[in-house]
């Protein structure tokens, strides 16, 4: 395969995974703070991936780039995944280990609901939206890595 296949490949991943992530969304499941960081690696990938393929970009720097926003939601996931199967502490802006203010804050309906990082909103055979990012953001990254090698 051609470097730019691979990139093809690597970067509509990231904009597969980032449209089921926004479809998800829309259907009632969303989002904590870290599902949201994890998006942005994703966007990163899919512009890199644009500038490559349809303005011309060309150098095995892209690549590496790519390879690096994958990484990047990888570890993000990977994190996150940890959070979710009590491995490890997240912060507390998102996690129910906070603090809950006064009675007064716990019985306001006022703001929206926030979202909390430990806890799992969706398993998909065994795993969490998290993990599965994971999974598919690492074969991304070997995608990328194979194309900055070409």
């Amino acid at each position: 395969m051609t470097r730019n296949s691979l990139i093809f490949i690597a970067a509509g991943g990231s904009f597969a995974l980032l449209a089921g992530a926004f479809l998800f969304q829309a259907i009632g499941y969303a989002p904590c703070q870290l599902c949201l960081w994890q998006r942005w690696p994703h966007a990163a990938a899919i512009v890199i991936g644009a500038l490559v393929l349809a303005a011309g970009f060309s150098g095995r720097l892209w690549a590496w780039l790519g390879a690096l926003a994958a990484a990047t939601t990888g570890g993000i996931g990977i994190y996150h995944t940890g959070i979710e199967r009590g491995w490890w502490q997240g912060p507390t802006s998102c996690t129910g280990s906070g603090d809950l203010g006064s009675g007064a804050d716990l019985l306001s309906m006022d703001g929206p609901a926030l979202v909390l990082c430990d806890q799992v909103s969706l398993w998909i055979l065994g795993l969490s939206m998290a993990s599965w990012n994971v999974i598919f953001s690492l074969a991304f990254m070997a995608i990328w890595i194979m194309a900055a090698r070409r």
